[in-house]
């Protein structure tokens, strides 16, 4: 049975029995969550930012969409001053069950909710919304199909008219062979949550590429048990590409979105104190256990904003004030 890669990988990862459905994420990849609580640290910095930013809300949301286990919500959660008390509404979006480890205080939910006042996160999410593939031949782009118990390929149809002209804007492919994955289903999905955005921020943070360096042939990919693996839509791994967040920045700014900044995740967090600075040497001698953790603290967010690693997530804000 051929499929379109789109249509493959809607139901390897969300059908009957899907990856994302039966499988935690923690298990297969390593995100930036999951390295260190720095991580969610950061995100409270920001989200103690927009909340002076709008004046102290009563109400202030923390929504955390593509939540997985719900380690980013429950550390902000965790890591939150006493001053911010009643007011922090923290919020988790999955499709997958709420984990019976989650704190009473979070919220779940399957679908982003409505009048949202506070900080978006979508961290590592619009990757995994699903997107068909095209080639280019020597008569223009075609589709490419998928028989998804093997991976096997072979080329389809011409893609419709909407996706020939995002092609056109966002990835325009020169040579025969060339390969690009048609974003605009992230485009909508990210659309989607700005316009769900009442006042404050929305973060996207994704492997990127921006239009003037997209990678000839994609990038899509399969990940199992923390290895690289075929990406077989069958259900038995994570299917991931790429995303194209300049055109999502796009799609926000046109969803009412009035400020725009895209950057890295290495910027970002330094931007919010994340430096990886190691203690000084001295400190060893004068507060040994001290310094080892303040050792310990210097490695994790170096981690976070290596450039060739975790850093080079790209960050995607926009802002609704």
């Amino acid at each position: 049975m051929w499929l379109t890669w789109r249509a493959a990988m809607e139901r390897a990862l969300y059908g009957d029995n899907g990856f994302y459905l039966r499988e935690r994420p923690s298990g297969h990849f390593r995100t930036s969550v999951g390295a260190s609580s720095v991580f969610a640290g950061a995100v409270l910095g920001e989200l103690l930012v927009v909340d002076r930013a709008l004046g102290g809300p009563p109400v202030l949301d923390l929504v955390d969409v593509g939540a997985g286990e719900g380690e980013l919500a429950a550390g902000v959660l965790a890591a939150a001053p006493p001053e911010l008390g009643s007011r922090l509404r923290v919020t988790a979006v999955d499709l997958a069950c709420r984990p019976g480890s989650l704190p009473g205080g979070i919220g779940w939910t399957a679908a982003v909710p409505d009048g949202i006042t506070g900080l978006v996160v979508a961290n590592e999410w619009l990757d995994n919304v699903p997107v068909d593939v095209a080639e280019q031949t020597a008569d223009g782009p075609r589709l490419v199909l998928v028989d998804p118990s093997d991976g096997a390929e072979r080329l389809g149809d011409v893609p419709p008219e909407p996706d020939l002209a995002w092609l056109a804007r966002w990835w325009p492919m020169r040579a025969v062979g060339e390969r690009a994955e048609i974003g605009r289903p992230r485009d909508e999905a990210w659309a989607s949550v700005i316009v769900r955005l009442a006042r404050g921020r929305a973060i996207a943070i994704d492997y990127a590429h921006p239009v003037d360096n997209r990678p000839p042939y994609g990038t899509l990919a399969g990940y199992r048990d923390g290895a690289a693996v075929a990406p077989v839509p069958d259900g038995s791994c994570d299917i991931t590409a790429h995303v194209a967040l300049d055109a999502c920045a796009a799609a926000g700014e046109r969803a009412g979105a009035a400020m725009t900044t895209l950057t890295t995740q290495r910027e970002a967090l330094r931007a919010l104190g994340v430096t990886g600075a190691r203690p000084p040497v001295e400190r060893a001698h004068s507060d040994p256990r001290g310094y080892l953790q303040a050792l310990a603290l210097a490695s994790q967010e170096a981690e976070l904003i290596a450039s060739e690693g975790l850093g080079g997530f790209g960050w995607l804000s926009q802002t609704r004030l």
